[in-house]
């Protein structure tokens, strides 16, 4: 099921999501491997980069985004150890220089 619904939001990306993927696909970033819309345990994370151990969430508040994550780790790998942040975070530490 979460496979179906990590589909279905791809193909319903929203306009924000549209634009970091087009930034993010093909190794633009760095050379970085980005998925969207990825699911982990139970969780579908917008986008990840497991090089990286990196989640990026475009919405929602960051408790309930720590959340999810954490309901999703029960049923993913626990060597993951993913970083979960949020777009507006991300925007503040390159901002900062963090």
């Amino acid at each position: 099921m979460t496979h179906e619904f990590a589909r279905k939001l791809r193909r319903e990306q929203t306009e924000v999501e549209r634009k970091l993927w087009h930034a993010l696909r093909d190794r633009r970033f760095d050379g970085i491997k980005f998925r969207r819309q990825q699911p982990i345990g139970s969780y579908v994370a917008d986008f990840v980069c497991f090089e990286a151990k990196l989640v990026i969430e475009l919405d929602g508040s960051k408790h309930a985004f720590q959340k999810k994550l954490k309901s999703g780790r029960k049923t993913a790998k626990p060597d993951l150890e993913l970083i979960p942040k949020r777009l507006s975070d991300l925007i503040a530490e390159r901002r900062t220089g963090r």
